[in-house]
């Protein structure tokens, strides 16, 4: 299998990246649990969003222009570079069991609504459904790599553009007016509370430079522009589209709830839009813009995750080994579907929130990582990396679990990722070799 299958090759246009950025950072999950969040946190998700915006120009104008100049197939390349290969290899880990969980979980949900909607109908066994699920995804990355999935990724945004946008227009038709009741945007009341603004806003811009600049799944779009100015254009537009994209998701949970309420549906939360779409009384178009629109939001970003763990497990942990890939990107497929069927097996929605907000404990080691390295020029001891970047996850989830209790009520959300990444710059302190005497 030639190189460029699975690395980005510094060729495609910054415009079709940009586009191809929509479809990859707005999955399956988005499509159900952004409307249905609306009855929860109104349009709070925009606070989230802001720092997105602040996440991005971090992005663009730090973090690209080092990857460029390193000239790196794996952006866990530079923790190699910079501290030593127990660090490169840390990263790697971290990524690979957040980026596994994440992506599987993102399937599953699409897995699971094909199967309450129409496979398990017909008495199709749903573990059948996950592996043909994962098989069209694996058929059409091990055949174009990350070609294939921009390609897809664009597709993925129209569709998902067209399915939410026509979705909006029929329903909105029936409710009429929407409720501004359900816009609340700003949250300052409560400090306590997981949509603090301020709690919000930071998350969002912390969460996306560790899921999207640290992140080689995501990276991996960007590196393909031709230069660096081509990649700050492509990550700038596509965030600004990104936030056309999420707002018209918002709004449709407000005509979804609205509808629901007109026609005694008292679905909630991520039941909301299959709910009104399928069985909801509305013409059957809705119902097929709804699978259409998650199916094709869900199948392109395990595909796009599958691209990504390949690449990452053959450079950073197997040292580059490139005749091993196909097995290797049949094995990744293999354990997402495993992953799947597990999920399927616990039958709870908490476990799918529980993965999510994993993403603060094993991002937040990586963030750490790359902070440190990037505004201190300290040598650390290599060895020490890979206790430090376990034991901080692990105090940031005792004071979790002990939150409420000592800190008088108060509830972390994704600052939880900065605390994470805290810890580990204080534990790479610790570790900086002493400077040898002249």
């Amino acid at each position: 299998m030639p190189k460029k299958d699975f690395y980005a090759t510094r060729s495609t246009a910054w415009w079709k990246v940009a586009i191809a950025m929509i479809g990859s950072c707005l999955s399956g999950v988005t499509f159900v649990s952004v409307p249905g969040m609306v009855d929860v946190a109104g349009f709070g998700y925009l606070q989230m969003v802001m720092g997105f915006f602040l996440g991005y120009l971090v992005i663009a104008f730090v973090l690209c222009p080092l990857y460029f100049k390193l000239n790196v197939v794996s952006v866990y390349e530079y923790l190699d570079k910079r501290f030593g290969m127990a660090s490169h290899k840390t990263g790697a880990w971290f990524f690979f069991i957040s980026k596994i969980l994440g992506a599987s979980a993102r399937l599953y949900l699409v897995c699971a609504t094909l199967q309450l909607l129409l496979l398990g109908p017909v008495g199709v066994p749903f573990w059948v459904t996950v592996v043909l699920s994962v098989l069209l995804v694996w058929l059409y990355t091990v055949r174009g790599g990350v070609k294939a999935v921009i390609g897809m990724d664009i597709f993925k945004t129209l569709c998902m553009l067209a399915a939410v946008g026509l979705t909006l227009i029929l329903v909105g038709k029936e409710v009429g007016k929407l409720d501004t009741g359900y816009m609340q945007l700003f949250h300052f009341d409560d400090v306590n509370a997981s949509q603090y603004f301020w709690k919000q806003l930071l998350g969002g811009m912390f969460t996306v430079i560790a899921m999207t600049g640290l992140d080689q799944d995501m990276m991996q779009r960007t590196l393909a522009c031709k230069n660096v100015k081509d990649s700050q254009k492509n990550l700038m537009v596509s965030i600004c589209l990104q936030a056309v994209m999420i707002s018209l998701f918002l709004f449709l949970g407000v005509a979804l709830y609205q509808y629901a309420a007109l026609h005694g549906i008292t679905a909630r939360g991520d039941q909301l839009f299959p709910a009104v779409a399928w069985n909801g009384g509305l013409p059957k178009i809705v119902g097929v813009l709804f699978l259409v629109g998650l199916v094709m939001a869900g199948f392109p970003a395990g595909g796009s995750a599958l691209t990504s763990l390949t690449t990452s497990f053959t450079i950073d942990i197997l040292g580059g080994k490139d005749s091993k890939r196909t097995f290797i990107h049949s094995c990744m497929a293999v354990l997402m579907a495993i992953a799947i069927i597990v999920f399927h097996a616990l039958n709870s929605t908490s476990v799918i929130d529980a993965v999510y907000r994993l993403a603060s404990y094993t991002y937040g080691p990586l963030l750490g990582l790359f902070t440190f390295g990037l505004i201190w020029k300290h040598k650390v001891r290599d060895g020490w990396v890979p206790v430090i970047a376990v034991a901080a996850p692990i105090l940031c989830l005792v004071l979790d679990m002990n939150s409420v209790k000592w800190f008088n009520g108060y509830h972390f959300s994704y600052e939880l990722l900065l605390m994470n990444a805290a810890f580990t710059i204080i534990g790479l302190w610790l570790a900086v070799k002493p400077e040898k005497a002249e």
